[in-house]
């Protein structure tokens, strides 16, 4: 068989079977499906907030978003990269936490900015996270505190949603939430569970997975829910 790989993924597998007009067996098939839909996610986490940060600055409004939920996300995705870099995981597992992370901190920023004016609490809050964030993302505190650490982020992401989606609700609305962006958070949240599972990714990465699947649905079936039909243009309101 020849050997043909390419960012770890084995494609000689694949050909070989088909070249002779045989389907690619399972050990040799899924394997390379978990590979492709793993940097197929990669690839789509460089704009998936993309949606929201453009509403954002399109209504130069943040209303109807949750603060804390967006900083809590923003916690959760610095804790999430960090564990997946310590434990040697490969990238197509978890690279999207890395271009989340970078949007995350632009969205919260710019939420800072249409919050104005900010408090001393919320400085705070902005100081003690550059001060931390590169010690954790450096892997330079203790293993059990890691451990630990990572245990509380589906927590974090659990609680990071919450808030939102009880502010929907008994708003009856969603405000400035992007629908594009919760649909593709909830769709990588499902593949990302495959990939998980057939990466032999630790259980715990895979319980994030399943979190973020059922906390973006309920988001996402919200924004379609409360959705208001958009009147017709030139009609006027009684």
């Amino acid at each position: 068989m020849v050997e043909l790989k390419f960012l770890g993924m084995d494609f000689g597998c694949a050909l070989g079977s088909l070249s002779n007009g045989q389907f690619p067996e399972k050990d040799c098939l899924l394997p390379l499906i978990s590979k492709l839909l793993g940097y197929a996610i990669v690839a789509a986490s460089t704009t998936v907030k993309l949606p929201q940060i453009l509403k954002i600055l399109q209504h130069k409004s943040v209303r109807g978003l949750s603060v804390v939920a967006f900083e809590l996300e923003l916690i959760g995705y610095t804790i999430a990269l960090a564990y997946c870099l310590h434990k040697g995981l490969p990238f197509s597992a978890f690279g999207e936490y890395l271009f989340l992370l970078i949007q995350a901190i632009i969205l919260v920023a710019i939420i800072y900015y249409f919050s104005q004016p900010l408090g001393m609490k919320t400085w705070m809050k902005g100081l003690l996270y550059c001060a931390v964030a590169p010690t954790v993302l450096a892997g330079q505190i203790d293993p059990v505190l890691f451990e630990a650490l990572y245990a509380s982020q589906h927590a974090i992401f659990l609680c990071a949603r919450i808030p939102q989606i009880w502010k929907n609700f008994k708003g009856k609305s969603t405000g400035e939430l992007s629908f594009l962006t919760f649909f593709m958070n909830f769709a990588g949240s499902m593949v990302r569970v495959f990939t998980s599972l057939q990466e032999k990714a630790p259980m715990s990465v895979a319980l994030g997975s399943v979190i973020g699947v059922l906390m973006n649905g309920t988001i996402l079936s919200q924004i379609i829910i409360y959705q208001k039909p958009t009147p017709p243009k030139g009609k006027k309101k009684d």
